[in-house]
């Protein structure tokens, strides 16, 4: 069997959601390890009234593609940005481009995708389903196509305790809800979703679980694979270590926690924390190709399915996440923290909320009203909620855990070579979870939030502040407390003046018997 390089040789490759996280890390990973591959087409639509290629331009000036622009100077010219929107009849091509991608295109990787968990059902139909019924449609027209991959979601079937490397039966349906949805209005929509998507807990792991039976209803002769990553995290080794560009996700939990402004979070200790970096599913997605295509002659047509995630493989528990998070923020604090980090998982709801309360919702109340004394905005309590409805949309995934089955993800490693194993590599077990972890909070202090690490010593020493002056207003309301119940209770005097005479005569007896000659 050739090489993944070697299969990638002289082919045409179409990417859908190219200008996501997921995306450009694939169109980086495929021109730079890839150099053979003919041409790259991305499939972008305008946006706040930039061109495709605009878009793109912008996109390729960012730090992930500061490698591949070093090794490949010339590597834009492989890129071929095409106008289109998923949402619209025939992707809205124009004539010229449906002939040019029917007539050329090799590999197709559909990665676009609404990930927002609370997105309304038909706008995540729309995105999820709907998409990629049309991406099928024009993957059938094509004269050359080798192998169509879908990106999904390790979580597309949370409702099972065992996700077997299968596409499951689904909930409903979809095209009698793709019928129904047409006609119903928006309220009506919204007052039937809760029991449409049962005991999945948002519309898009319930779309995703239509899609993949879509796919499987109309691949027809089509050599298809689907890629189900789990929670999707900062790069494990390439471009770099730590690499991540956004708020999604656990990145926004971790910087939350490191400004001091997360303190409490609802997960439970003993669930399995379903990290996978996104290099690895990036290379598990690029091998899945390389396999469907190279054996499209001895299997003609073919579904495998992946469950990329290292829960199974590798696990690591939220209660172990907290500690490097802690560990890693306190020793190279984020600038400006509003207070020291010191997050917590709390497996009880009661107490959980007890401490949101005192945690959150007290600290930010004061520190708006202290803004607003001295005339500025308030700003924190608008933080706060925001961060409590991002903690309620990953809480199902914190506090639950699942058994996979990674049979095909052994497979496809055991089919590659030596060299494609290196440079390809999606063996988690290699995976050292500390290490990451630290490079995983790191890299959203370089990558999202634009920190230098020149401005560390500054950030240790407002850190130190901050722990004075929590040290000094707890030994104060200690005190103040403490005074107010002596003057309450005899006892408590009694209480008082005996300590404050045992300190006294403690002192005495240590002074005496420091100046003792003997």
């Amino acid at each position: 069997m050739v090489t993944i390089p070697e299969y990638y040789e002289g082919k045409n490759v179409l990417i859908t959601g190219a200008t996501g996280f997921m995306g450009k890390v694939l169109l980086e990973k495929l021109l730079r390890s890839c150099p053979g591959v003919k041409a790259a087409y991305v499939l972008v639509r305008p946006k706040a009234g930039q061109v495709p290629n605009v878009r793109i331009a912008d996109m390729i000036n960012c730090k992930l593609f500061d490698r591949l622009r070093e090794e490949q100077p010339d590597f834009a010219e492989k890129i071929v940005a095409v106008n289109s929107d998923l949402t619209q009849p025939d992707l809205d091509l124009s004539i010229e481009d449906q002939e040019t991608l029917v007539g050329c295109i090799n590999i197709v990787f559909h990665c676009a995708a609404t990930i927002r968990f609370n997105e309304p059902l038909k706008d995540a139909m729309q995105l999820n389903v709907l998409a990629t019924q049309k991406m099928l449609n024009l993957a059938h027209r094509m004269k050359h196509l080798e192998v169509f991959i879908h990106v999904s979601t390790a979580y597309a079937h949370c409702d099972r305790e065992l996700i077997e490397e299968v596409v499951y039966p689904p909930p409903v349906d979809y095209r009698k809800l793709i019928d129904t949805l047409e006609w119903m209005d928006d309220k009506l929509v919204s007052l039937m979703t809760p029991k449409l998507i049962g005991e999945r807990p948002n519309t898009y792991t319930y779309t995703k679980a239509l899609a993949e039976h879509l796919i499987q209803q109309e691949c027809g002769n089509l050599n298809i694979a689907i890629v189900r990553p789990s929670i999707v995290g900062a790069s494990w080794k390439e471009p770099f270590p730590g690499w991540i560009d956004n708020f999604n996700g656990p990145s926004g939990i971790f910087i939350a926690a490191g400004k001091g402004i997360l303190r409490t979070m609802r997960a439970s200790n003993n669930a399995v924390a379903d990290l996978v970096p996104v290099d690895v599913v990036i290379n598990n997605t690029l091998a899945a190709a390389w396999y469907s295509g190279s054996q499209r002659h001895a299997r003609p047509r073919s579904m495998l399915v992946y469950n990329c995630t290292t829960g199974g493989i590798n696990p690591f528990h939220w209660g172990e996440v907290e500690y490097c998070i802690n560990m890693t923020f306190k020793t190279n604090p984020l600038e400006q923290a509003f207070r020291r980090p010191n997050v917590n998982l709390r497996s009880n709801p009661f107490t959980n909320q007890y401490w949101t309360t005192v945690s959150h919702t007290l600290p930010a109340l004061l520190y708006d009203g202290f803004l607003m004394l001295t005339r500025q905005k308030p700003r924190m309590m608008k933080t706060i909620t925001r961060l409590h409805k991002a903690m309620m949309v990953l809480e199902y995934f914190t506090s639950h855990s699942w058994v996979w089955n990674t049979d095909n993800v052994t497979m496809l490693m055991n089919q590659m070579g030596p060299e494609d194993k290196k440079v390809f590599n999606i063996d988690v077990r290699q995976l050292h979870w500390a290490e990451y972890m630290e490079n995983y909070c790191m890299g959203t202090k370089k990558y999202v939030l634009n920190e230098e690490l020149s401005g560390l010593p500054a950030a240790r020493k407002h850190l130190n502040k901050l722990r004075n002056i929590r040290y000094t207003f707890n030994t104060i309301l200690v005190v103040l407390i403490w005074r107010i119940f002596i003057a309450r209770s005899q006892m408590a005097r009694n209480i008082w003046y005996f300590v404050v005479s045992l300190c006294f005569k403690f002192l005495s007896y240590f002074r005496a018997s420091s100046t003792m000659r003997y």
